[in-house]
């Protein structure tokens, strides 16, 4: 139960990657005024928290809506895991998520969705869709822990890149991407077994 809880919640701290949106974060807040900030924070951190519970929660009956499988959906999720790992390791303009400069208050884009709640991240919690309580008890518990990390990471943004210096953020977010590339490859490989499991 704990190494299940352990694997969610690392698993959902490198989707979600706070660390590597630490820059976003700051550059999509700096035309907002210091007091509003933090409120900001808390309510995209809350808006991203609620989608991926809903998406936990429902995201079996959304499989059976679209007429998907759950081997189809781990290998896309693996598919994109990977190409949003690439990205982190080798940076592109505009980050990750592109461009996010703007002069009005960010609200849902591009903070919670899709720097906190994008594809990759949709496509965990979808993974985390069981009939067991024990299984979901687990993965809400590692999603609100997570959600923690989050405002813990994202409040403190602006101090943190001061004191780590650019080269650091960088360094951390390369090292995210390296291990989710090897996870990404892993949800690969995993939904390919499944799959060739249907076949025999």
């Amino acid at each position: 139960m704990t190494k299940d809880f352990i694997q969610s919640l690392i698993l959902l701290i490198l989707v979600t990657d706070p660390f590597g949106n630490i820059p976003i974060f700051v550059s999509a807040l700096s035309h907002v005024a210091p007091e509003r900030r933090w409120r900001v924070v808390v309510r995209e951190c809350a808006i991203a928290f609620v989608l991926l519970l809903l998406f936990m929660f429902f995201g079996k009956h959304f499989l059976e809506a679209l007429q998907l499988s759950e081997v189809s959906l781990r290998i896309g999720g693996g598919v994109i895991l990977f190409l949003i790992a690439l990205r982190m390791v080798f940076p592109q303009e505009g980050g990750v998520f592109g461009d996010t400069d703007g002069d009005n208050e960010p609200f849902i884009v591009p903070l919670a969705i899709p720097a906190l709640a994008g594809p990759s991240s949709l496509a965990t919690v979808l993974l985390f869709s069981s009939d067991s309580r024990m299984d979901v008890a687990i993965h809400v518990a590692a999603l609100t822990a997570v959600a923690v990390v989050w405002l813990i990471v994202l409040l403190s943004a602006e101090r943190m890149q001061r004191a780590l210096g650019e080269r650091t953020m960088t360094a951390v977010e390369r090292l995210m991407g390296l291990i989710l590339t090897a996870m990404a490859v892993e949800m690969l490989l995993a939904g390919i077994r499944d799959y060739l499991k249907t076949l025999g």
